[in-house]
């Protein structure tokens, strides 16, 4: 049940998200009087910046915080990031003149800042839910019952269904709006999506399945590939149960379950 939620969290951010990403160099362009080279070189390092931050989000989920608590503090951040965002589009005082003939008035620091405040922190903000909320999402099924293993599939098409509606939403209405209706409710109505998506989140909390953070999987990546090496020439034992460094449901990693074997990748 709590998946619901989980899914209606994703389609809102992913429509706040695009209804700022899909648009923004033509913003840059006309309201801060950017070039189309300067315009698409600010968007496209912005984009690189929302790629890299889930490292940060990714490394604080499994060691430290865990993917609730992850998701909770930089939804909140993105939330915030896009409230700056809104401000900058809607108060004239955090905007440059118009453009009078060909002359065009560069935009003051404070300008400048507050808007590009307000950009890095939705990236920063991404950070935090891209490589969480679908694996929070697979945490809610239990891999060892057949009917959850199902229920999991759909889930994640269902995951990718929402990511897609929002993007479309985005890439139509919120786009038409900020073309014709204006740019302060073209970014406001992101917000407030935003903050249905927080409020979507929240709302499910007592229902929710919680993983214990188990450490940083790089490290263990880095002992597979040393163990790969050093047991080489290791015969498998026919029984996978053997397998497993300890007894019982649970992994030796804190908090997690055993991974069930299986030969796809043999």
């Amino acid at each position: 049940r709590a998946c619901v939620f989980i899914l209606g969290n994703e389609c809102c951010e992913r429509l706040a998200y695009y209804g700022i990403a899909k648009n923004l160099v033509t913003y840059l362009k006309i309201k801060l009087h950017q070039g189309n080279l300067e315009a698409a070189r600010n968007v496209t390092t912005w984009q690189g910046t929302c790629y890299l931050s889930p490292l940060i989000g990714a490394i604080l989920a499994d060691s430290y915080w865990g993917k609730y608590w992850t998701i909770a503090v930089f939804s909140s951040i993105y939330f915030i990031g896009l409230a700056v965002l809104t401000l900058s589009a809607s108060l004239p005082a955090l905007q440059p003149p118009s453009c009078l003939g060909t002359v065009c008035p560069e935009p003051s620091l404070l300008q400048n800042g507050t808007f590009f405040l307000g950009l890095y922190m939705i990236a920063l903000g991404t950070g935090g839910i891209k490589p969480c909320v679908s694996s929070f999402g697979a945490d809610q099924f239990d891999d060892s019952d057949p009917t959850e293993r199902v229920k999991q599939g759909s889930f994640f098409n269902w995951f990718y269904f929402c990511i897609n509606i929002g993007a479309f939403i985005s890439g139509t209405v919120i786009v038409w709006i900020q073309d014709n209706s204006g740019w302060g409710i073209g970014f406001a109505i992101p917000t407030i999506f935003m903050a249905l998506a927080i409020a979507s989140f929240f709302s499910a909390s007592d229902m929710y399945r919680f993983q214990k953070p188990g450490g940083s999987p790089l490290t263990r990546v880095c002992q597979v590939v040393v163990s790969a090496f050093r047991k080489w020439h290791v015969e498998l034992p026919h029984d996978t149960a053997l397998l497993y460094e300890v007894d019982g449901q649970n992994s030796a990693i804190e908090g997690s379950r055993k991974l069930e074997h299986t030969t796809e990748l043999e």
